[in-house]
């Protein structure tokens, strides 16, 4: 009974996510960048912030003062964010792996909106579906039986009685007869398509040259496992020369052997057609992809984080390593998006555009990179949960 009393070492404590207050002229790079290029971005976030209760308690202050702001004018811009926002470093304590268990440092990588070809219809070329999401597909909310789960949920199928785990990738790919999904379109390449599930966005160009765009519409409910760490265990990739496009090549240097690695990775995206934004409109200024905040995405200015550790909405100074100049990359963001891959309080996925120079820039970011958190003057920070940290 009284070791159980004993307060464990501080080195087998569980990791604690911690906010770390700076002045703006400790930001490494605030002064240099070009904040008004954000400002699209954020008047996106405070659209969204401002529809949810608890979001207009935190956000309705720095959002309305934004109305007043002509973007033209940098130094008003700078004024704003610095006038209404504190800037909160993020810091992992206990963090497992690290020398001195304390650490602010993560990984940031890159994602990006693929354009693939497509058709709505199959045929000799266009073989491989994307699916609609499927009507037997379930979502629980867990908060609704337990209130500590607030934000968990799980998804399964009905069979008789019991609610079952949904169909793997396998299941899905290898045509489990009693999946019923309607295909929303088809495309040409087995590989375009899996890297579009992991994006979770893209557009696609049918053969009459029109473009119609995919968005987000649910996941099979299985975790996410990344195949380019299968291929780094077994020796058919150097671990330091992983990237989308080593991937793709060996994906298509093995057709063989393909699916099998494929199905590593039992999580599986459903896609819905997003209608194209009202001419004139900011959406169609911005023209990206619709993030999970439910936004469109601007370039080089919005990043997915793990919304059940950080704020989805927030502002974000970013500080990592631009993959094709190796410059240091430091940028206000806005946390628009989530992940499967995306899990860690120091942890962001980059939004690099659309198309394939985005693709090429987004698949060789692997960077240790830190976060700052903007959160509105005179709150702090709401710490959500202990973390799991470790270095990559």
């Amino acid at each position: 009974m009284l070791a159980g009393c004993v307060t464990p070492p501080a080195s087998e404590a569980p990791p604690q996510l911690r906010y770390q207050p700076f002045a703006w002229s400790a930001v490494p790079g605030w002064s240099q960048d070009a904040l008004a290029e954000a400002w699209p971005a954020w008047q996106m976030s405070c659209r969204a912030l401002l529809k949810k209760e608890a979001g207009r308690a935190v956000w309705t202050t720095p959002c309305q003062a934004a109305e007043t702001i002509d973007p033209s004018q940098p130094n008003a811009v700078r004024t704003f964010f610095e006038t209404h926002f504190q800037a909160w470093q993020i810091v992992i304590d206990n963090a497992e792996g690290i020398a001195g268990n304390t650490t602010d440092r993560g990984l940031i990588t890159g994602y990006y909106e693929p354009l693939l070809a497509g058709n709505r219809l199959s045929d000799a070329r266009y073989r491989y579906p994307l699916y609609a999401r499927p009507n037997d597909l379930l979502t629980i909310e867990l908060a609704s039986l337990y209130p500590e789960l607030e934000g968990k949920r799980v998804r399964g199928r009905l069979v008789g009685n019991k609610v079952l785990p949904y169909f793997s990738r396998a299941e899905i790919d290898r045509g489990n007869s009693t999946f019923k999904a309607t295909p929303l379109f088809y495309v040409d390449d087995a590989m375009d398509a899996f890297f579009l599930h992991i994006q979770g966005s893209g557009r696609l160009q049918l053969p009459d040259g029109h473009v119609v765009r995919l968005g987000y519409a649910d996941q099979n409910g299985h975790p996410y496992r990344a195949i380019g760490g299968i291929l780094a265990q077994r020796g058919d990739i150097a671990r330091e020369n992983l990237s989308m496009q080593t991937i793709k090549a060996w994906g298509r240097a093995h057709p063989g052997a393909l699916p099998a690695l494929l199905d590593e990775n039992p999580s599986y995206v459903f896609f819905r057609e997003v209608p194209p934004p009202e001419p004139g409109s900011l959406d169609a200024r911005i023209d990206g992809p619709i993030g999970a905040l439910g936004v469109p995405l601007l370039a080089q200015r919005a990043i997915a984080i793990d919304n059940r550790q950080l704020p989805l909405g927030a502002p974000f100074f970013l500080e990592a390593v631009d993959p094709d100049s190796r410059a240091a990359l430091r940028r206000l963001t806005m946390a628009q998006d989530t992940g499967g891959a995306i899990r860690g309080a120091i942890r962001a996925d980059f939004f690099c555009g659309t198309g394939k120079e985005a693709g090429e820039r987004a698949g060789k970011m692997r960077e240790t990179g830190r976060l700052w958190l903007l959160w509105p003057k005179g709150q702090k920070p709401e710490i959500r949960s202990q973390v799991s940290e470790k270095p990559f």
